[in-house]
């Protein structure tokens, strides 16, 4: 007869696998994908090293699995602040995108600097890829809604979107990148800096002013 797994050996598999990804992130947020080893996952989770390759086939299998999990975090968090309320403008919610996604990368400099930037396998840059693309999803929706309100200029919402997303990401490289130490501006600063420009590029340009 074969074997089939009871749903206490399923529960099993599936809290020891959650423990691996817990180990994987917090080294993650320490020190980067640099700092991801299998040893010393096994050795943050308390299991053999061998017992690790049981739930992940590699180490870029793994930093690709936490990767995919940190950044829905990040991309829902986002998502909210600038679909969540039809109540408020779209620049209004441009600029709470913006700093929803600004300040908590600040927050944890390290981790955000790995999901944007460090270098990576090549599993960890196609989930990377998925990544800007979830988020230039969310911007697609903005720019689309700004467009029909009249808020911001007539555009194509995916090239837009898209560059949001480069400048947004590319702007703070340099403030979480542990290498070149902290950015000129402050936090607030930079934030209001990125909202500037983002907006100055999808407005609808101010009604010309009548001749005297």
């Amino acid at each position: 007869m074969a074997y089939r797994p009871t749903e206490k050996t399923q529960a099993r598999k599936a809290e020891l696998r959650q423990r691996l990804l817990d180990a994987a992130l917090a080294l993650v947020s320490g020190g980067g994908f640099g700092a991801l080893t299998m040893v010393s996952v096994a050795a943050n989770a308390g299991i053999a090293t061998g017992a690790v390759y049981k739930h992940f086939e590699s180490k870029a299998h793994l930093c690709a699995e936490v990767f995919r999990i940190a950044t829905e975090k990040e991309v829902a968090i986002v998502r909210d602040a600038t679909l969540g309320s039809d109540s408020t403008s779209a620049s209004d919610r441009l600029q709470g995108a913006i700093a929803a996604f600004a300040v908590r990368a600040l927050r944890n400099p390290r981790l955000a600097y790995a999901l944007i930037a460090e270098p990576v396998d090549a599993l960890v840059d196609t989930q990377r890829l998925l990544y800007r693309q979830a988020y230039a999803d969310v911007f697609v929706e903005l720019v689309t809604q700004g467009m029909a309100s009249g808020e911001f200029a007539e555009q194509v919402p995916s090239i837009s979107a898209a560059a949001l997303v480069g400048v947004i990401a590319e702007s703070l490289v340099s403030p979480l990148s542990a290498q070149q130490g902290q950015d000129a501006l402050g936090g607030d600063a930079l934030i209001t800096a990125i909202q500037a420009f983002c907006l100055r590029a999808v407005m609808a340009p101010a009604s010309a002013a009548p001749s005297p």
